[in-house]
């Protein structure tokens, strides 16, 4: 069983910075395409970014293009979400996914159905 670890949620202002990380259990990580997704209070879980398990290819939402990057350590297991720039619309309980199917290394998931493991969230709250 793979799990997942989130941190580094907490309360920012408004045009501050959060970097989350996600820490995953297992000798296979390289293998998992990562993904971060985020729930604000009564909407549904969206997708935000996806990293492939090469870590060469990133695909991002259109509300965090240019403020959020993403970038993955396969030595170490972590997957981090530098979130900049942030907005009260940003505010949210943040997951990490991983997709533990066979996939190109280049390979990004963007779809929540095919993401087999997530972590508990942590929540993001920006303050305007």
């Amino acid at each position: 069983q793979v799990q997942l670890v989130e941190s580094g949620g907490g309360l920012v202002q408004a045009g501050g910075s959060v970097r989350l990380s996600c820490a995953t259990s297992g000798r296979t990580f390289s293998t998992y395409a990562m993904g971060w997704f985020r729930q604000a209070p009564g909407k549904e879980r969206e997708f935000v970014v996806g990293i492939s398990r090469s870590g060469t290819s990133t695909n991002y939402a259109d509300s965090v293009k240019g403020r959020f990057t993403i970038s993955r350590d396969n030595a170490k297991n972590t997957v981090n979400l530098q979130m900049n720039s942030l907005k009260p619309e940003d505010t949210a309980v943040y997951f990490c996914a991983a997709a533990a199917k066979r996939l190109l290394p280049s390979t990004v998931v963007a779809t929540e159905g095919l993401y087999d493991y997530w972590g508990q969230g942590t929540q993001v709250t920006v303050s305007s």
